[in-house]
C-alpha cells in the first residue's frame, strides 16, 4: 500500500468508528504503513477540515482520533438528533470536578471537600458513565476509589487529564467589594498614587 492510499483510509475509518480511534489502532488495522505515514494522513486530514466551508472538524480526544461537528453547527445537528445535551447540575459538576482533579479519591474525600453527602450524586455519574470504579483503598472498611473514565474526556473534549485547565486558569473574577475602588476616569485609586 502506498502511501497515497492512506489517508483516505485513515479518514474511512475514523468516519465510522463510534469513539475516537486510538494511533496504535489504525497501525494494527494498517501493517503494511509506517506510523509516520499515518500522521502525516492524520495532519492532511486535519488541515482540510480546518477551512470554513467544513462542517467536521478532526480532533484529538481521549487518547484517539474522532470527527466531530464544529461548535457553530452544533445547533442543526440537534435538531435533527433530537437529542438532549448531556445536563448536569451544580452539584454533580462539583462533583465531577473534585473527582478529576484529585482521583483517585475516594468517597469521604470528595464529602469533606463538598462538605455535603454526596452519594446520590456519586450514583449519578456512574450512571450517566463519567466516572467509573477503580477498586478499593487498602485501608478500615476498604472504602471505593473513583476516578474519571473516557466518556469523560470525550464529553469536554480532552484528550487526557492534563488537557484539564488548572485550578488557577478557573478561578473566578473578584467580587466587586474586593476590587480597588475606581474614580471616574476609570483608573483604580491604586493606581493614581503610583
Amino acid at each position: 500500500m502506498d502511501d497515497f492510499e492512506i489517508k483516505p483510509i485513515v479518514e474511512s475509518l475514523i468516519f465510522i468508528s463510534e469513539s475516537p480511534v486510538r494511533l496504535e489502532t489504525l497501525i494494527e488495522v494498517l501493517p503494511g504503513s509506517n506510523q509516520e505515514a499515518i500522521f502525516e494522513a492524520i495532519d492532511q486530514i486535519k488541515r482540510e477540515y480546518e477551512e470554513e466551508s467544513k462542517g467536521l472538524e478532526l480532533v484529538e480526544v481521549a487518547g484517539g482520533y474522532q470527527f466531530r461537528t464544529k461548535a457553530k453547527w452544533a445547533e442543526w445537528v440537534q435538531r435533527l438528533k433530537k437529542a438532549k445535551p448531556v445536563k448536569l447540575s451544580r452539584s454533580a459538576l462539583e462533583t465531577l470536578a473534585i473527582v478529576a482533579y484529585r482521583q483517585p479519591i475516594i468517597r469521604p474525600a470528595i464529602e469533606q471537600i463538598r462538605g455535603v453527602d454526596s452519594g446520590w450524586v456519586l450514583r449519578t455519574l456512574l450512571e450517566k458513565g463519567l466516572i467509573k470504579i477503580m477498586g478499593r483503598k487498602d485501608m478500615p472498611g476498604r472504602p471505593i476509589v473513583y476516578g474519571t473514565t473516557k466518556s469523560f474526556l470525550e464529553l469536554f473534549g480532552l484528550n487526557t487529564l492534563s488537557d484539564l485547565p488548572t485550578p488557577r486558569e478557573v478561578e473566578p473574577p473578584p467580587m466587586p467589594e474586593e476590587m480597588p475602588p475606581v474614580n471616574r476616569k476609570g483608573c483604580s485609586v491604586d493606581e493614581m498614587e503610583e
